[in-house]
């Protein structure tokens, strides 16, 4: 799935720059998550951001246009938006440390549950969802290279979750719940609050400069 003639690398890890499922959809940002133990850094995944990045992306955020990286970085709104926007978007999450599917998807169910709460738009049928997403992950384990996908079409509603590791069929599933699909969006692209400050950073300093050179 997408071009294999141009990639790029991030934490030895190779991305494509471009992937097609609806659209084709460019690599605008990419980061990691990891946690530091005893001055360790120990290194969990390594995540690539996609968004068909076309006229209807940048007009929707042209609010941003001049600003800095840093100002965009600090500004909640900006990130709330670029959920929001009305283009297709794809999350490449690549394993760079093992660990057990549950443990993902128990963080993963928390961190949206939290969102969903903070914005008083959790319910029973939230609840239901977020218990299968973690459900999904609950038999997987992560080995190093597996690859964890979340796809969500431009048009607001629904996310499909797909899980491939080595010696393994790809397994997938839908997500058909507009709230929780945008809280799982806002897991990596919301802000301050993200799973991964340097996917965030990656997003401000890449739309910093798009917005700067739009028309």
């Amino acid at each position: 799935m997408g071009s294999e003639t141009e990639t790029v690398t991030v934490e030895g890890i190779p991305f494509p720059a471009e992937i097609t499922v609806g659209n084709p959809l460019s690599l605008l940002a990419n980061g990691i998550t990891d946690i530091e133990i005893h001055f360790l850094q120990i290194k969990y995944n390594a995540i690539g951001i996609y968004l068909h990045n076309n006229h209807a992306l940048l007009h929707h955020l042209q609010s941003w246009k001049g600003k800095t990286a840093d100002e965009l970085l600090g500004d909640d709104a900006f990130f709330q938006a670029l959920v929001s926007a009305p283009v297709e978007k794809l999350f490449r999450v690549v394993v760079i440390k093992e660990i057990k599917g549950s443990q993902y998807g128990v963080q993963l169910e928390s961190s949206v549950r939290d969102r969903l709460v903070a914005a008083d738009k959790y319910d029973d049928e939230e609840e239901e969802v977020l218990e299968k997403v973690a459900e999904f992950f609950q038999s997987k384990y992560f080995k190093p290279s597996s690859v964890i996908t979340f796809h969500f079409p431009a048009t607001p509603g629904a996310a499909e979750i797909s899980f491939a590791t080595e010696g393994k069929d790809e397994a997938k599933m839908r997500v058909d719940n507009e709230n929780v699909a945008a809280m799982i969006q806002k897991w990596y692209l919301g802000g301050e609050s993200a799973a991964s400050p340097t996917t965030v950073q990656s997003l401000a300093d890449r739309f910093a400069a798009l917005l700067s050179a739009a028309a």
